[in-house]
Order: structure tokens, then sequence, then C-alpha cells
């Protein structure tokens, strides 16, 4: 945000079928670089971003790259917000407290080298509940420590996408930090559900919240404690459709899956909850023009 007036930026890192990319496009903000690996996914978010954002997938798909190690981090455009919904692998020096070399050898390195090198305005990051326990903690203490000692100001919560608007619990962690310390960050209200899953379903289901929306696998009867696809609708046992997984997560109807089924409902599975990204980002814009507006 070079001026008041400027369109904020944003990379897309992790970006699998492009949950940041769709939250932070509704609130005017620009995706100049994204990255993901996976070939289907890369084709969905081709299917569905080639429009709203042509000039990532210009010259070879620089701006759309595959593998995030392989970049030249001082090849990415300038931006003002760094987002990813990072994978958690094992940390093989995590909690020895050497700071930014804690992370080498693992993806979120990709991240830390980024801020590093472009130290962009803000940062939003994305993961599991679990990577606050992963190795008893000390992956998510190495984590913030190498944040902070990049020089962020950094916070974080446990969110459900059922606090915004959406019929699933799917608990997950944000991870939001700033460079300017002096920044006014609020967290964002929640919002009353918008619709059950009767809703989604189109019939009466007996439980308005859904299961947490899972990246697949073999189906569970519907008692099973593992089940995640399966509801009883008007009294018989129906199992998710990408449409329907779609509502789940907040993705437009006319959000489109180039890929099968099972990859389509693996996409979901992996994604961002939109109105939940979108609430919070929405806080990280208005604290940067807050900022803004005192200089």
């Amino acid at each position: 945000m070079k001026n008041k007036k400027s369109q904020l930026r944003f990379v897309d890192l992790f970006s699998g079928i492009g949950g940041f990319h769709l939250a932070l496009h509704n609130l005017g903000a620009e995706c100049v670089f994204a990255a993901e690996w996976d070939e289907p996914a890369r084709e969905t978010y081709r299917k569905n971003f080639g429009a709203i954002s042509p000039a990532l997938f210009l010259d070879d798909d620089r701006n759309f790259a595959g593998d995030i190690t392989l970049v030249n981090k001082e090849e990415i455009p300038d931006f003002e917000v760094l987002c990813a919904g990072f994978p958690c692998q094992p940390f093989s020096q995590a909690g020895h407290k050497r700071g930014f070399d804690d992370v080498r050898g693992t993806l979120f390195f990709d991240i830390a080298e980024i801020l590093r090198i472009k130290k962009p305005r803000a940062f939003f990051l994305e993961n599991v509940r679990h990577l606050l326990k992963h190795d008893d903690g000390k992956t998510f203490s190495t984590i913030m420590r190498v944040l902070e000692e990049l020089g962020y100001k950094t916070t974080y919560q446990i969110v459900k996408a059922s606090d915004h608007g959406l019929p699933q619990h799917r608990p997950r962690i944000f991870i939001i930090g700033f460079l300017d310390h002096g920044v006014e960050f609020r967290v964002p209200l929640k919002r009353e559900l918008g619709f059950t899953m009767s809703d989604v379903m189109g019939g009466s289901v007996n439980r308005s919240i859904g299961f947490t929306l899972r990246v697949g696998g073999k189906s569970s009867a519907i008692d099973d404690r593992r089940n995640w696809d399966g509801y009883l609708v008007d009294g018989e046992v129906r199992r998710l459709n990408p449409e329907e997984g779609k509502k789940m997560q907040g993705f437009p109807s006319d959000f489109v899956f180039p890929v099968s089924r099972t990859e389509a409902m693996k996409q979901l599975g992996n994604s961002v909850a939109v109105p939940a990204v979108q609430d919070w980002a929405q806080e990280i814009i208005n604290a940067l023009r807050r900022l803004d507006e005192t200089k």
C-alpha cells in the first residue's frame, strides 16, 4: 500500500484452489503471485481465476509457480500481504532455539525467506489446529519465534468456520502478523449462522452444523466416529457431493471443478473456509488503513 488510494497486493502461497485468493479478491485486493505444486489443484485454480487475475498466468506462469522451493524469491513482485495455508511437516531442528536456521529444510522456511526478502506489511497464515501441539508444541514455538525475529508483531487464534456463517465447525489456527508494531488489529466479530445443513443438502438434516469437511478417503458408516461425509437427509443416508461441499466452504455457485468428483472433494477438504478468511482479511486491511491515516 504505497499510498491510501493504491490497491492492496497479496501473494497466495500453497494456494490450493484459491480460497485466500477469492476472499481477498472479494475485498478489492490484487493477487500478484501464487504458488501451488499439485497439478489438479493448479488446473482448478487456473480455471477459476484466469479471468479474475489474468496477469498471473502470462509469461509461462512465471507468477503462478509450481514448486515454491525453486522460486527465486527476489523476483516475486512487490506486495503488501503474504497469505499461506502452509503444510506442516516435521521440523528437524525444532526446539533448538536456532532461530531462522530451525526452519531450514521445511516448507515454512520458504515463507520465512520471502518475509525476510520482501518485507511485506502483513501476513496471514492458516493451518490445522494440531499445529499448536505438534512435536509437543516445539514446532509452533519455533514458527512464532522465527516470525518475531523477522520483525513481525504476531498474534494467533483458533477460528471456527461456524463462527463466520458456515455450517461446519472446521477449527483452524490463524496466525496474523504486522511489520509495523504500532498497528491496531481487531479480531473480527462472529457471524450468525447463515444457513444450515438442511439448506446445504436440500432436505431435513438432524444437525444444523455439519462435520468438518475432510480431504477424503473411504466413507465410514453414518454412526462411525470417523464419518465426515454422511448425513441423514429426510431419514435416508446421503453422501456429500462437490456442490454441497462448495456451500460448506463458502465458495460461490459458479466456482467450477474441471477434475473428477473424488479430486474435487479432496480439493475442497484441503481448502480454507472462504468467509472466515475474508472476515479476518478485512480486519488486516482495516488495520493497515487506520495506520496509514495516522501518518
